[in-house]
């Protein structure tokens, strides 16, 4: 007799048997406990290291602390927060409740920040003090707040009356009630940059993390010494899947930053024996007028296309790849032992299936035609699970049988190889992240005193940047004379 299976369900019961997060952390805290799994590396002071022991053992009392607040399995707590140890601290202490850390853009100001908070449902916030104030009159949905002390390891100036601190946070481990391994259950939320709607509520499973962990680590050539330097934001499925996803696979290591600094770049690889690194190509402009060091540790630098000069001027194997925080890790790889083409973001990663499609009539490209690029994979497991609470975005996005379109443009050239074309035509890529045209349109309407008719945001080259917004405006009813004070009025608000 032959019984239909959810690939899904089977995937539970047994590629992921008995797994989630904590489990992961628990098992190299046993294995390998004083082995380091989180370096912070801030910008002025001494850096501090959690081996992966003391990880466990201080997520451990922080969800405990969650716990005695009322945060239960499925709760969403809103973690908006520039680079910092606390904020990866409070995620992983979620994962261990069976709660859900939403990450969210720092960038994001206002109505943003309440439609992040009551989409999700978030329980409460934990945040910094320099968004402290914005959290607490956009957000008024939350039951509390939580701020850390310092702004990323830098002193803060603002006032955080009415927060609660992060130190309160730490409870008795050993009161947290035990949970069974649940691989399926939701574990984090990222929000996607929207561009012509709001932006979509992305969710990622135990599974999920799990699998990049497995297969992320697996195709950047990670082992258990491997150290990956992290620099672009925790709230963006990079840093939080590449580098800490991947580094949970394996044991290794991997190395917080605030943000990227031009100057310390080769001294921090140096420090800490960076062997990994994503790079952008912001990064290379920034580092371009440095000599490079006659040796050093870095190995492979995970980046967009293949491109072969880099290889002879950093020392490092370029590994190319295509991924999007809802295909978890990179869906298209590179390798270390074929010859690339240049401009390749590689072909397949095992586990997806991809197809390029011509989005009008829905039929499938020929090679060198240019078509949006579908993937087919497990939701939970290598795909995301779903749009939080979006229907219609869910019913847009997936074919009847399955297929997720990305939006994305691609083609397929000679021996399989896949090229990447265009990104969804809003999206401004500033500094190796996608910013919405649409949202900042809506924040220049908002500007206090009003007199913005209409707005429209183009994208102007930047020498560093890639892109910057540039805003055109109508003036509308109650602009005032002097163009040059509200256009700088305009720029302010926007900060």
């Amino acid at each position: 007799m032959s019984t239909d299976l959810d690939i899904a369900v089977a995937a539970a019961e047994f590629d992921f048997a008995d797994q989630d997060i904590p489990q992961r952390l628990r098992h190299w805290a046993r294995v390998k406990p004083d082995h380091p799994f989180m370096i912070w590396e801030p910008r002025t002071g001494e850096d501090r290291g959690w081996s992966y022991q003391a990880f466990d053992e201080e997520t451990g009392k922080i969800a405990a602390g969650l716990y005695a607040k009322g945060v239960r399995k499925h709760d969403k707590i809103m973690i908006h927060a520039e680079n910092c140890p606390e904020m990866v601290l409070a995620w992983y202490a979620c994962a261990k409740i069976g709660a859900v850390g939403v990450t969210t853009n720092t960038r994001s100001v206002g109505g943003e920040i309440e439609y992040f908070a009551r989409h999700t449902e978030a329980v409460g916030a934990i945040t910094q003090p320099k968004f402290f104030e914005e959290v607490r009159k956009s957000a008024t949905s939350l039951k509390w707040i939580v701020s850390t002390d310092n702004n990323s390891g830098e002193v803060a100036e603002e006032s955080i009356d009415g927060a609660d601190a992060f130190s309160s946070l730490y409870g008795d481990a050993a009161s947290l009630p035990a949970r069974p391994a649940e691989p399926m259950l939701p574990a984090g939320i990222m929000f996607t940059s929207g561009t012509t709607s709001l932006p979509k509520a992305v969710v990622h499973t135990h599974a999920n993390a799990l699998w990049s962990g497995n297969m992320g680590s697996q195709s950047m050539g990670m082992d258990t010494d491997s150290v990956y330097l992290g620099f672009l934001p925790f709230f963006h499925v990079n840093c939080q899947s590449w580098a800490f996803w991947g580094s949970l696979g394996v044991g290794a290591t991997a190395v917080l930053l605030p943000k990227f600094s031009a100057s310390r770049f080769w001294e921090i690889i140096e420090k800490h024996q960076v062997s990994h690194c994503s790079m952008i190509p912001f990064v290379f402009k920034a580092i371009g007028m440095q000599a490079v060091p006659e040796k050093h540790s870095l190995k492979v630098m995970p980046m967009g296309i293949i491109w072969k000069e880099i290889e002879g001027w950093l020392k490092a194997k370029p590994f190319a790849s295509w991924g999007m925080t809802e295909t978890v890790t990179h869906a298209t790889r590179s390798d270390f032992v074929s010859d690339w083409p240049q401009g390749s973001i590689g072909k397949p990663t095992p586990g997806y299936h991809l197809a390029v499609v011509n989005p009008d009539t829905g039929a499938m490209c020929k090679k060198g035609e240019i078509g949006e690029l579908w993937v087919q994979g497990t939701r939970g497991v290598n795909i995301f699970l779903e749009y939080y609470k979006n229907e219609e975005a869910m019913a847009k996005s997936f074919t009847p049988n399955g297929w997720f379109k990305t939006g994305d443009m691609v083609s397929v050239g000679d021996e399989g190889n896949f090229y990447f074309t265009d990104r969804d035509k809003d999206a401004l890529k500033v500094g190796g992240e996608n910013v919405s045209a649409r949202q900042v349109e809506e924040v220049c309407m908002q500007v206090p005193g009003g007199g913005v008719g209409e707005v429209a945001i183009v994208a102007k080259s930047h020498d560093m940047l890639d892109m910057v917004p540039v805003a055109f405006v109508i003036k509308g009813w109650g602009a005032p004379e002097d163009e040059t004070a509200f256009g700088q009025a305009i720029i302010d608000h926007c900060k």
